[in-house]
């Protein structure tokens, strides 16, 4: 027994069955007609008078029509009718005993496919049904396939018209004879305006000269042009002028020759181009904005060190050849990390920015402003005459700076730290001319910062030594080998000790004793300053407690990084919680640059510190930039003169007048001031008679140990005692 596979038989695609409608009054006529059909896989409905099949033909689909003419209700000329005046599309076949001519005639004029006479042969009856059904299956597949053509050639001019590209057709003496509505949008013009002119019109001479054949291309296959990149014309209209003009595009060309068989011979014959032009200004700017970002910071648009490195072997290629210098001059902004850490990345950017366009002011025509990265910057001075050009042009960048910048609401100061370095003196690449540059601004970081400097072969000794001594910073922060001393404070108004400055040691393994002046400077770049600081508050705040003297003050120096730091203020409180000391224990000694970092931040920092009972005090007042309206609204309790007003008092009365004033406007503003390095009798007299009477240095004496420095607080009366002479200096004397 055969047995079918159901998912062959399911693929076999299944004949339709036809729908036909038998109308006809007579009963057994239709029945008869029914098996008949049936026999045959039609499926038959039937209708006795014109009025039911009517019916029919609303609530069925129906494939055909056999029709008697003679019914009693509606006859078959009425249906017919009534399917025409409807636009019924239904293949009717007429089997009838009314045949005479005019009946035949009027069947076939109302649309019959076919006349049967009754009674009819049951073959001649099939076969016209067959008949008219298959031409039927056919005029609707030729329906079917002119719609599909219909739609296929809407949906390709959609397309054409709708492609992002320009799409022609050249005849074969290259006038144009398509274009595509794209044209307007990419090149501005009108299909009208270009139809049958000369395709030349579409770009300069030059371009036709450089691309004869690459619009009107007759090659094709594998030697047609593909993405060849051509200038066209764009037309543009002048806004401030009735005129129009011509705009050069990047357009990227594929075209190909369009050929024709010719119906005699057989040949090829070319009829024409075919091409694609493709508007390529979006693609061209990306290319032109990854080129600069390939050799430019992205933050201030400068010169990278890319193309520095191009532009200097260029320089030097020519300064070799003409037997001129290149200078090299390396930039580093001085405390810029500290507004970078205190303020947000936003206002550093702001400000670096600013810092740069300020900077290209001092450039010479030829002259390379470059971004390292950072706050670090390069300035190349090709074709110098001699040393002193490239001092002259660090000189007017040191001075650009001086002014405050005025970012997001904040005045910010900032100074700059310049290295020089020469070519042929002290390098012959970029690179040697950097590192040298560099080191002789680090030198400069070491000695005060801003300034400038030329490099020398002993600076590359110092760096090594610089380096080793960071390193060691690192080890000496793990160690403990960083310690404090004390010097005093008198007040010699009452020949009193009123305290002492807290002063940072490191006692290197191998070095010896350092002082601040030796790496503080390093450790403010590196970072470790915020850790000694913290160290140097612990050991302060353990001493106070031990010494257990709540009217003793000490003061410690805190630089702007630490000021700064984020966590500073929290830092103070739970160490004074922690010791059980009273904050007006504590004096903080700042200088004028560092309340100045930031206005609106410091003031909020040193109010907190004051409501804390820490006293603030500026140190080396007179040496920054402060303003008396600044200082007024800082909680300010104590300045500190600067030890080069000091030094003026002995055999500079001119100088020492400064002196004056500033005890002078101190007393004006309820502020304590206090001489730093005091060395001279001279000194002493001089500060004592106009009222300032606290006082400390070498003449009082050197900062001393812990051990001293409790000594002198548990026996004030030994340790102060008057000098010989008759002269009413203190002197602190070493126990016995």
């Amino acid at each position: 027994m055969a047995i079918s596979n159901p998912e062959f038989s399911s693929s076999i695609p299944k004949k339709k069955i036809h729908t036909i409608l038998a109308i006809d009054d007579k009963p057994d006529l239709l029945t008869s007609m029914q098996s008949l059909l049936s026999l045959y896989r039609y499926q038959v409905l039937t209708a006795s008078g014109g009025h039911s099949a009517i019916n029919t033909i609303r609530t069925n689909t129906i494939d055909l029509i056999i029709l008697d003419l003679k019914m009693p209700d509606l006859n078959g000329h009425q249906v017919m009718d009534y399917l025409n005046q409807n636009n019924i599309d239904i293949p009717v076949v007429v089997v009838s005993g009314e045949s005479s001519f005019d009946a035949v005639t009027r069947a076939l004029k109302s649309g019959a496919h076919d006349f049967i006479r009754k009674p009819y042969v049951a073959e001649e009856l099939l076969n016209a049904v067959k008949h008219a059904l298959q031409e039927r299956m056919l005029v609707n597949e030729n329906i079917a396939m002119q719609e599909q053509i219909k739609h296929s050639e809407h949906l390709h001019r959609f397309m054409v018209n709708n492609s992002p590209d320009i799409i022609y057709i050249l005849d074969q003496h290259g006038h144009i004879t398509y274009l595509n509505d794209s044209t307007l949008n990419l090149i501005n013009y009108e299909k009208t305006e270009l139809i049958g002119k000369h395709f030349s019109q579409l770009t300069s001479e030059d371009e036709l000269r450089k691309h004869p054949y690459t619009i009107n291309e007759r090659r094709k296959g594998s030697r047609k042009t593909r993405n060849c990149e051509i200038q066209m014309k764009r037309k543009v209209q002048y806004s401030n002028i009735e005129k129009t003009g011509t705009l050069s595009v990047p357009f990227e060309i594929s075209s190909m020759g369009i050929y024709n068989e010719d119906p005699i011979t057989g040949d090829s014959v070319f009829a024409g181009s075919y091409g694609i032009a493709r508007d390529i200004t979006a693609r061209k700017q990306a290319e032109s904005v990854i080129r600069f970002q390939a050799y430019h910071d992205l933050l201030t648009g400068l010169p990278n060190r890319s193309l520095l490195k191009d532009r200097t072997s260029l320089a030097i290629s020519q300064g070799r050849r003409n037997n001129h210098k290149v200078a090299m001059i390396f930039l580093d902004l001085d405390r810029f990390k500290i507004v970078n850490d205190s303020l947000g990345h936003d206002i550093g950017d702001q400000l670096l920015q600013a810092v740069s366009r300020r900077l290209q002011s001092c450039l010479r025509e030829g002259d390379t402003l470059s971004r390292l990265g950072g706050d670090e910057f390069a300035l190349l001075l090709p074709n110098i005459a001699e040393q002193q050009d490239a001092v002259s042009v660090a000189e007017k960048m040191l001075h650009v700076l001086d002014s405050a910048f005025h970012v997001d609401g904040h005045d910010l100061h900032l100074t700059g730290s310049l290295g020089i370095a020469l070519y042929p003196d002290h390098g012959d690449d970029m690179e040697t001319l950097i590192k040298n540059a560099d080191l002789a601004m680090y030198s400069i970081k070491g000695n005060g910062k801003n300034g400038l400097t030329i490099y020398t072969s002993e600076m590359s000794k110092a760096q090594l030594s610089r380096i080793s001594l960071e390193h060691d910073m690192h080890t000496a922060l793990e160690k403990e080998e960083f310690d404090v001393v004390y010097q005093p404070m008198i007040n010699a108004h009452t020949d009193t000790l009123k305290g002492f400055e807290a002063l940072v040691r490191w006692h290197h393994p191998t070095d010896g004793i350092l002082y601040p002046k030796d790496f503080l400077s390093i450790a403010e770049e590196n970072g470790c300053i915020i850790p000694i600081g913290e160290k140097v508050l612990d050991r302060v705040c353990s001493d106070i407690k031990r010494w257990n003297n709540p009217t003793l003050q000490i003061s410690m120096n805190i630089s702007a990084l630490q000021v700064n730091h984020h966590g500073f203020v929290d830092m103070l409180t739970s160490y004074l919680e922690h010791y059980g000391i009273k904050g007006s224990q504590i004096e903080l000694d700042i200088t004028e640059n560092t309340i100045m970092s930031d206005h609106i931040q410091s003031i909020e920092k040193l109010k907190q510190l004051s409501d804390l009972g820490i006293t603030i005090a500026i140190d080396d007042f007179g040496s920054g930039y402060s303003s008396l309206s600044h200082l007024h609204s800082f909680p300010i309790n104590t300045l500190k003169l600067d030890k080069s007003f000091i030094e003026s008092i002995d055999g500079k009365p001119k100088e020492a007048c400064i002196i004056n004033a500033i005890i002078a406007m101190a007393n004006g503003l309820n502020m304590n001031l206090i001489a730093e390095g005091v060395e001279t009798e001279q000194q002493y007299h001089y500060l004592r008679n106009l009222g300032c009477h606290q006082m400390q240095g070498h003449l009082f004496s050197e900062p001393v140990s812990y051990n001293m420095a409790e000594y002198m607080i548990r026996h004030p009366e030994s340790s102060l005692s008057a000098i010989s002479l008759g002269s009413d200096i203190p002197i602190l004397e070493t126990p016995q």
